[in-house]
């Protein structure tokens, strides 16, 4: 009789839930370790561009998402005054990287992966680390407070500060601060009309976009130094952005102080030699952490579980497909960060023009940066669902 090869993932969160959705659907028996008390994450939402949206039609879940998040494009960047440097188009995205870009909580996304594993398959309150990550002939041991697993195969989806990358590599740099801190809410701001928009100030930056369920998402990022906090988070919020334009200060009226959560952001800065060794593969920010300003942290999580389930019996194969083209999207989004938070007067004056520019030159030219990002298509089929047609936007 075939023994049913199993694997163990470590964190559950967006980028764990969805390579065990994906290995359970492959035939491996999953289990998840979950070291928090529940799977409910941070309260904020995430954004999904394309390219995950086709990797989670791999494993059936794309036009749920779809159907449950809003789909964003309609908006553009403005200035803290409320000057529109350019304007963007859901439609000119989708047609462009054949789907929508959607926001939801992640909350919403979390609950949807998790219904799609067995029952019993998460195990909550369940820290874990690796005791030996096995060889092609020595199945790889987890070793929790209840005893140890073996696996055939172990994810580390543990974050940023990876308690199996550093074990896997130990010799290798801890994550470096960003330069930046940022906060984010979600909260319902009643009566106020606006349009989806990301403004750019001088180290500062600024986001408002409706969830498909009424609430706004907002979030913040301001040059600052590490470890920072204020007492009043919201208060602090005003001081920085309350003189910026609709419908910012309406936002922050609707706040309450324990409505919004501030982070500091921290990427891998030289990347790993590889995403596994022995058995064990890192995915999500435990491979290559990266700042948020291209909104890829997360996809970029998603679109390693599946083709981590497409290659879980050749890690190398993963390695080799997953290092490059992350890296790459690491370091441009920490080259975006650069410019949209950038401090100096003159050189804000220079990046707001040639905004301007670009955009009277055409919309498709700002969105030639998304170009080898968006447009990505999992290496196992289905790659897209019949229902990420554009037209279906003027219906939702």
């Amino acid at each position: 009789m075939t023994r049913t090869r199993s694997a163990v993932v470590i964190g559950g969160g967006i980028g764990g839930l969805t390579a065990a959705a994906a290995l359970h659907r492959s035939g491996l028996r999953v289990t998840v370790l979950e070291r928090a008390p529940s799977l409910r994450p941070i309260g904020a939402a995430i954004s999904l561009s394309p390219n995950a949206l086709r990797a989670l039609d791999v494993i059936g879940l794309g036009d749920e998402i779809r159907d449950l998040a809003a789909w964003q494009g309609d908006g553009g960047l403005r200035t803290p005054g409320g000057r529109w440097l350019s304007r963007s188009s859901a439609e000119a995205a989708a047609a462009r990287f054949g789907g929508p870009l959607v926001l939801l909580h992640r909350s919403t996304l979390v609950e949807r992966l998790a219904a799609l594993l067995p029952p019993n398959a998460v195990r909550t309150a369940a820290d874990a680390t690796v005791a030996d990550p096995g060889d092609r002939d020595r199945l790889a041991r987890v070793r929790t407070p209840e005893g140890e697993l073996e696996a055939d195969l172990v994810v580390a989806a543990d974050g940023i500060h990876s308690v199996v990358r550093r074990a896997l590599f130990p010799d290798h740099p801890d994550p470096v601060y960003s330069g930046f801190t940022t906060w984010r809410l979600v909260i319902p701001v009643p009566g106020v009309a606006f349009a989806s928009h990301e403004t750019w100030g001088r180290g500062r930056i600024w986001g408002t976009h409706p969830l498909k369920d009424g609430r706004v998402y907002a979030y913040a990022a301001a040059v600052a130094p590490a470890a920072g906090h204020a007492a009043d988070e919201r208060a602090e919020l005003l001081h920085r952005y309350g003189d910026w334009h609709d419908p910012i200060p309406a936002v922050l009226a609707a706040a309450r102080p324990e409505d919004v959560l501030r982070h500091d952001v921290h990427h891998i800065a030289e990347p790993l030699p590889a995403y596994h060794r022995g058995r064990v593969a890192l995915l999500g920010d435990a491979a290559h952490a990266m700042p948020p300003n291209l909104g890829q942290g997360g996809n970029q999580a998603v679109e390693d579980a599946i083709v981590l389930a497409h290659h879980n019996q050749d890690l190398a194969a993963y390695t080799a497909a997953r290092l490059p083209r992350t890296t790459a999207i690491a370091r441009k989004a920490v080259k975006v960060a650069r410019l949209n938070l950038m401090r100096n007067r003159a050189g804000t004056a220079v990046r707001d023009a040639t905004i301007l520019a670009l955009s009277k030159a055409g919309p498709a030219l700002l969105l030639r940066g998304f170009d080898g990002i968006a447009d990505w298509r999992p290496p196992q089929p289905p790659y897209a669902s019949r229902r990420t047609q554009v037209g279906e936007h003027n219906e939702r």
